[in-house]
């Protein structure tokens, strides 16, 4: 089938609406359809299409000086070859459901195209998420890495449903700093500990993490001394903030967490802030690592959160802080 390349995409004659009819390639323009660049090259290089001038090797030199264009036509043709209608837009590439195409189906994915290098901006990331759920899609990341391998992260905002075991009621007491952590004398298997808080020093002496005693203090259960005087929240906050810069959203995260009878536990060995458990489980469900919403992280650091969390069978969340709240966002590996 014969096509011409006119500088910026190739059109092909009315012999070409049978790719659309058929397979949804391009979209028609008068009596053919204007193919997109990544269909062009995908259709030249299976053979199917002919560009009188231009060889595959010549028209991806034409298009290779476009942005980020060679791991976008990889990510395109992958997804052609495992049997799906693409076509391009409105982020990346919408993705039809297997067996249906435009005109006769909905598409079932919006995918935006990565390089291993390319950083996660979680405000566009949720501004994204957030029109693709309102198109009743899934968002998906493609990610490209150097050897030109595809790994596709579904990303979805979780909203936290309260779990299904409610923490024990608290009794008020008081509690003495030992650093940044505070120390307070309870008996074994107290009140505290049966709520998940804390950590045994010995059988009379219970140990309690600066995110831990943020929260009790600002439910108003527990209080602190320093130097034989009450401290305030707003103090002890601004004394432990002086060593752990990213306190503030780990505390906003921690409560959040906890609202839902959650209960967040350090998550240091898995490298994020917490692992947390849901329920009955005897094993956590979640880590959880809570950053700013206006953060940046570069998607090498997603991933190897994602396998972490996938080799201990754990769901991966970064709560996400801002001003109306706290934004869970959920990435997970999948098999498209």
């Amino acid at each position: 089938m014969k096509a011409i390349f006119d500088g910026t995409s190739v059109l092909t004659g009315k012999d070409g609406r049978t790719l659309y009819d058929q397979s949804g390639y391009g979209r028609p323009e008068g009596e053919g359809i204007r193919l997109a660049p990544q269909e062009a090259l995908y259709l030249l290089h299976r053979q199917k299409l002919d560009v009188p001038g231009y060889t595959f090797d010549s028209l991806l030199a034409e298009y290779a000086d476009q942005r980020n264009f060679l791991r976008s036509f990889l990510v395109y043709r992958d997804l052609r070859e495992r049997g799906y209608v693409v076509q391009t837009g409105p982020h990346d590439f919408r993705v039809f459901r297997r067996g249906e195409k435009p005109g006769t189906g909905e598409s079932l994915y919006l995918v935006r195209v990565l390089s291993e290098r390319d950083p996660v901006r979680f405000t566009k990331l949720i501004e994204e998420v957030v029109t693709s759920r309102n198109m009743r899609k899934q968002y998906v990341l493609a990610v490209v890495d150097d050897e030109e391998e595809l790994t596709y992260y579904e990303i979805k905002l979780q909203k936290l449903a309260d779990a299904s075991v409610h923490a024990p009621p608290i009794a008020k007491a008081e509690s003495v700093l030992v650093g940044r952590s505070a120390m307070i004398r309870v008996p074994l298997q107290s009140d505290l500990e049966r709520a998940g808080f804390g950590k045994r020093l010995d059988d009379e002496r219970l140990m309690l993490a600066p995110v831990e005693l943020l929260y009790l203090m600002d439910c108003g259960v527990l209080k602190a001394k320093r130097d034989g005087a009450f401290i305030s929240t707003a103090d002890y906050f601004a004394y432990a903030s002086e060593s752990d810069p990213e306190l503030a959203a780990k505390e906003k995260v921690y409560a959040e967490l906890r609202r839902h009878d959650f209960t967040p536990r350090t998550g240091y060995k898995f490298g994020h802030h917490f692992r947390v458990y849901c329920g009955k489980n005897v094993h956590s469900d979640l880590l959880v690592h809570a950053i700013e919403k206006e953060a940046v992280m570069p998607i090498s650091v997603v991933s190897r959160s994602v396998r972490m969390a996938h080799s201990v069978k754990k769901k991966m969340l970064f709560g996400c802080v801002h001003t109306t709240g706290i934004q869970f966002v959920e990435f997970a590996r999948i098999k498209l």
